[in-house]
């Protein structure tokens, strides 16, 4: 049975807390991992990037010079993909570079991300997740004597005040347990979680 420590939000080490093994005790599969990354990023793309084909360059109307005997090669515009100022040979056009994998596919590797960071000892349950006002100092001290570092801060319900107090600390991410990304999870070093989120977690994805 996977175990993570349970830390309060001075920083001390409180007890330790059994993780549900349907979740963070399977064997993690790499391959479904590595997919749902580059789906993620496809998805992230905007796709907006745009040249101009030699039809759509402005000019080049009248042939350059005639067809024969002068020497030169055979033109028929100066606006072909040749010359400067010509079009773009194979000119990339606005996309869509976003696609859907299988629910069951993205269930299987966010587990496997949880699972990873389990065997590695990198999640950090916090027993209340709390702060009294917004204040990053706070935030930073309590993830400094906790030895935090890049890190996805998981809450149990969007929490505004730890939201404003992690998000100017470079390398922190923050998120609610029922919207957990495998990219945020496999781009941090350690995971730390509410204790409420996690039964959420356990709840939701077992």
């Amino acid at each position: 049975m996977p175990k993570a420590n349970v830390f309060n939000m001075a920083g001390q080490q409180v007890g330790e807390i059994e993780l549900s093994e349907a979740i963070f005790g399977i064997e993690p599969n790499q391959v479904v991992v590595h997919e749902v990354v580059k789906n993620h990023l496809a998805n992230c793309r905007q796709g907006t990037q745009s040249a101009l084909t030699r039809a759509e360059v402005s000019g080049g109307g009248k042939k350059p010079w005639r067809q024969k005997g002068t020497g030169h090669a055979r033109q028929g515009s100066t606006r072909a993909p040749q010359w400067t100022h010509g079009g773009i040979v194979f000119a990339p056009k606005p996309r869509d570079y976003s696609y859907t994998l299988n629910k069951k596919v993205k269930r299987l590797a966010l587990k496997s991300a949880l699972s990873a960071k389990a065997a590695e000892g990198a999640i950090l349950v916090v027993d209340e997740l709390k702060l009294p006002e917004i204040k990053t100092k706070a935030m930073k001290d309590f993830m400094n004597a906790a030895g935090v570092t890049k890190s996805v801060v998981i809450t149990p319900e969007v929490d505004e005040i730890v939201i404003k107090s992690a998000r100017n600390i470079p390398g922190v991410v923050t998120t609610t347990a029922k919207i957990l990304s495998v990219y945020d999870i496999v781009n941090a070093k350690q995971i730390v979680i509410d204790k409420a989120a996690l039964a959420i977690i356990e709840e939701v994805y077992a």
